[in-house]
């Protein structure tokens, strides 16, 4: 499928535009066509639509050129998450953040209730804490930079320990995206992305995925997921795969437009504190005024949307603590900002606009 005229190392942004297309020879599309099928003829490698599909593949090539391994692409992000999870043994240790996506934690929850799993929620900027709770674990899972407190862990360290100690170690990377990280070259055995989220980069599909560099693991995965069928539409994973052909530029413009916002929120008097690792798209912002503060400023924009989800091409923001299942970690005066590919004065216009009204005494 791949085409092996080209050069053997690829800079992140040509992969993203340049794998998981067929080969160039006569004829062929450039762009792998959508293949709407649920069987197979037999015979062969898929025979029947639950054990692959040739545009899921087009997708899973170009993700794992980016991450540097084998990926595998599942319904939605929690489909991955709970495909990880269930690989856990019956009463063993999961070490995670104790400021993570929702979901995740939400699944970690109800596993402890039922007496599958136990869990310890740590820092992961900590790492001496990190590497201190590795002593008894089964997996040890990573969000870099956390969703949403941007909290950055050191994954080559935690992984070094996680290792030594005989676990299994899981980077969630979907908000740093593999343009700015690539774990497993770090020493991560899995990676997990939303591909809802910055991959595809529109606001239009739901979906996963899952790379690792471990072949044995690959299979084990794959097998889970044909047990479960937790499996990816097709539509999505070709729009997925349309998506990650803009990643580069995408991901280059809302990072500019995040770091002008954040210095200017950083001198902003109704913005108390601006959480942003460095990197990336996604900011939050703790605001001086607290929750009602927080809830206020949601509502006085024209351009930001208040919504849940980020990474795509527009902006949008979010109470998180609006959610009963956020962690009480997050604070109640957060806004978590995805920073989109607008014009940045325009974005800075219509959310300065929101926060002066916030210093206003009395504006409602």
């Amino acid at each position: 499928m791949a085409d092996d005229s080209l050069p053997a190392a690829l800079r992140p942004s040509t992969v993203a535009v340049t794998a998981g297309r067929p080969p160039h020879e006569p004829d062929q599309p450039l762009n792998h066509p959508l293949t709407m099928a649920s069987t197979f003829v037999a015979l062969g490698d898929r025979e029947y639509g639950r054990y692959g599909n040739p545009t899921w593949q087009a997708f899973e090539e170009a993700l794992g050129e980016l991450e540097g391994g084998t990926a595998l692409a599942f319904s939605s992000g929690l489909a991955a998450v709970a495909t990880v999870l269930d690989l856990v043994g019956h009463g063993a240790l999961v070490v995670a953040p104790d400021s993570a996506y929702n979901g995740t934690l939400g699944q970690l929850a109800d596993l402890e209730m039922r007496g599958r799993v136990r869990s310890l929620l740590v820092d992961v900027a900590d790492t001496d804490a990190v590497v201190a709770a590795c002593d008894d674990a089964a997996l040890v899972w990573i969000e870099t930079p956390t969703n949403p407190n941007l909290d950055v862990a050191d994954v080559r360290r935690i992984a070094e320990a996680a290792h030594a100690a005989g676990a299994y170690v899981v980077v969630d990377n979907t908000f740093a995206t593999p343009l700015v990280q690539t774990p497993l070259a770090d020493g991560a055995d899995i990676v997990v992305h939303s591909a809802t989220k910055y991959l595809g980069g529109h606001s239009d599909l739901l979906l996963g995925a899952l790379v690792t560099n471990d072949e044995t693991l690959a299979g084990v995965l794959k097998g889970r997921r044909d047990l479960f069928g937790s499996v990816p539409g097709t539509m999505e994973a070709w729009l997925a795969l349309r998506g990650m052909r803009t990643l580069h530029l995408r991901v280059e413009r809302a990072t500019a437009n995040a770091a002008e916002l954040v210095s200017r929120l950083r001198e902003h008097p109704a913005v108390e504190l601006v959480r942003y690792p460095g990197f990336g798209a996604i900011v939050s912002v703790e605001l001086a005024g607290g929750a009602l503060a927080a809830d206020l400023l949601t509502r006085k924009t024209r351009l930001w949307v208040h919504t849940t989800s980020l990474g795509g091409v527009e902006s949008t923001f979010e109470r998180r603590r609006r959610w009963k299942t956020e962690s009480a970690t997050v604070s109640d005066a957060l806004v978590r900002l995805s920073v989109g590919v607008e014009d940045v004065e325009d974005l800075w216009a219509d959310l300065a606009g929101a926060l002066d009204d916030l210093t206003v005494p009395g504006a409602s």
